[in-house]
């Protein structure tokens, strides 16, 4: 066969008898005759033709035939399913789409389409002229959600036939199946839901708690949203330290101790793909650990991972890490879940830096306040007093007195300088204990003091040796690491109590220093107005911290805090 000539169908029915033409045609031509409509549609439905001869009288049914043919073609090829239903809820056709859908989709499909033909109808009154009706309801249509027993959703669109009367006569929907979408919007809608009630840390019940219970609360929080509406029950949460790049780990679930200890930095390179994350702020799903160089130890035969940056005014603050023992467990969608719950943990971690600074804030207002209003009458008194000197020289018990006031002065102005300064802050009511006191809890028990303010730690030593505790003292945090790690057999310490920001180490580092010891001591930290800028507090909480005491504190607090450590078993880490 010639491939360059052309391909012809001719339509050879009763009224086509030109039988001279059909052989010219043949000599140039590859000709296909059909005997009727219908054959010659079947022919155009299965080849490609370049031309059509036919009678006159049969080619305007041949045209109409096509074009019907060509319209159930596109209908039944659609993704949507599509009907005509009539006033009596009969459905007179559907295309392939609708027809795969079980009875119970059709059965509420034609309830829907004749509550759509009724309300079409009342917008037409009776006896209404054709001329007036059709444009009364051309172009309306009316939109449907359809909930098919909570597992299928649709979504329908119902529009007016009109016949050349005027009359409503049918119905013709068009309906599609929604439910990845609603699903979709329903676990935004949770994600949504779950973020706000992270975010909401204030309220009656929680105004009672300290800064270090809300810490707990939080934790709780984001542990139990994380399994409940991501289902990711390996994760772990790394807050960035922006003095030295660290991602510092706060909360860790169903990770490996290995992998929690790994330190990782906010880099490029050579930090994981925690780092990659934390140093672009670029989200990262990892579908095959074993074939991405990124990847850094983390769950146990782990296959997958995904990692978002935790963002707070598009400042990265940290990442959020998950982690899976199935090959390509997330997609896009687990993606967007995760960016948006990521946003709702770094809001919620910076409402409770907020608290703190607020608490820093508040007091360093009460002490500017105070040193502004004894400013002037400690200045009048320092004058007085040093005018009398002038004038009584030669009186050296006079002058011993107005130096002894003028002392007192610049004492005042020390201690409130140190006060809105937040440091070498102290025991408040230390002086008052002044004697042996019998307690059997304390009596008796080896604490360990760590603390670089000398004067705080001296003060506390004191106490505690009044109340019959045999007490260490450490002037830094490694100092303190040290005489954990160096402890002997017993002579092991019952508690320890430290500071939280420490030249060499954090409170944490002291807190992690315990926790690796096989004999488990309970730890309390101390900061000062709440100051914790590598997340000990939190860090230290969802491991089984104790307690936290905000400088400056009382004497009370620190007994009440000490016998309840001292009585209580420790949590175990997560």
């Amino acid at each position: 066969m010639d491939g360059n000539r052309s391909k012809v169908l001719i339509l050879s029915g009763q009224s086509m008898a030109n039988a001279a033409l059909v052989a010219s045609l043949k000599n140039i031509s590859d000709v296909t005759e059909a005997p009727s409509i219908d054959s010659a549609i079947e022919s155009l439905r299965h080849e490609h033709f370049d031309a059509i001869f036919s009678d006159s009288a049969d080619f305007l049914p041949l045209e109409r035939a096509l074009v019907s043919q060509q319209a159930n073609l596109i209908l039944n090829t659609i993704g949507e399913g599509v009907c005509i239903v009539d006033g009596e809820a009969r459905c007179n056709w559907m295309n392939k789409k609708m027809q795969a859908w079980p009875a119970r989709v059709h059965e509420t499909i034609r309830r829907t389409c004749q509550e759509a033909f009724e309300l079409f109808r009342t917008q037409v009154s009776p006896g209404t002229p054709a001329e007036t009706a059709a444009p009364l309801l051309f172009n309306r249509s009316k939109r449907y959600a359809l909930n098919i027993e909570d597992q299928q959703f649709l979504e329908m669109i119902a529009s007016p036939v009109i016949a050349p009367d005027g009359q409503l006569v049918q119905v013709v929907a068009v309906i599609w199946d929604a439910t990845g979408t609603r699903r979709l919007q329903q676990k935004i809608d949770a994600i949504d839901k779950a973020g706000s009630e992270l975010v909401r840390l204030e309220g009656d019940a929680l105004s009672k708690l300290n800064v270090g219970q809300r810490l707990k609360l939080l934790e709780e929080k984001i542990i139990r949203y994380t399994r409940d509406l991501m289902h990711f029950d390996h994760f772990a949460i790394r807050l960035l330290d922006r003095k030295n790049k660290k991602l510092e780990l706060v909360i860790s679930v169903g990770l490996p101790p290995e992998a929690q200890s790994v330190e990782l930095f906010a880099e490029a390179e050579g930090n994981g793909i925690s780092g990659y994350v934390g140093a672009t702020g670029r989200s990262y799903i990892c579908p095959d650990v074993e074939r991405d160089p990124r990847y850094v130890l983390g769950l146990d035969q782990a296959k997958s991972s995904l990692t978002v940056p935790l963002r707070l005014h598009d400042k990265v603050i940290g990442i959020f890490n998950i982690e899976s023992r199935h090959r390509a467990a997330f997609n896009e969608d687990d993606r967007q879940f995760a960016e948006i719950f990521g946003r709702y943990v770094a809001i919620a971690l910076n409402i409770l830096d907020l608290m703190i600074v607020e608490r820093v804030g508040t007091a360093h207002k009460v002490a500017d306040d105070v040193c502004a209003e004894v400013a002037g009458p400690l200045n009048d008194i320092m004058s007085d007093a040093s005018g009398l000197m002038e004038d009584y020289i030669g009186n050296d018990d006079l002058r011993c007195k107005l130096q002894t006031i003028l002392g007192n002065v610049q004492s005042i102005r020390k201690m409130l300088r140190q006060v809105a300064e937040g440091t070498n802050t102290t025991v408040l009511g230390a002086g008052d204990v002044k004697h042996q006191c019998e307690d059997p809890i304390i009596k008796g028990t080896h604490i360990l003091v760590a603390d670089d303010e000398p004067n705080l730690r001296t003060t506390i030593s004191d106490v505690l040796r009044k109340y019959q505790a045999t007490v260490t003292l450490a002037a830094s945090g490694c100092e303190a690491i040290e005489k954990i790690e160096n402890q002997t057999p017993g002579n092991e310490f019952d508690l320890v109590i430290s500071d939280i920001k420490m030249p060499d180490k954090t409170g944490y580092d002291v807190f992690a220093a315990v926790r690796r010891r096989d004999h488990v001591a309970p730890v309390i930290l101390m900061t000062g107005f709440g100051y914790d800028p590598n997340h000990s507090i939190v860090r230290a909480s969802q491991e089984g911290l104790q307690a936290v005491l905000f400088k400056p504190f009382k004497v009370e607090q620190l007994l009440v805090e000490i016998r309840k450590a001292l009585q209580q078993p420790v949590a175990a880490a997560n």
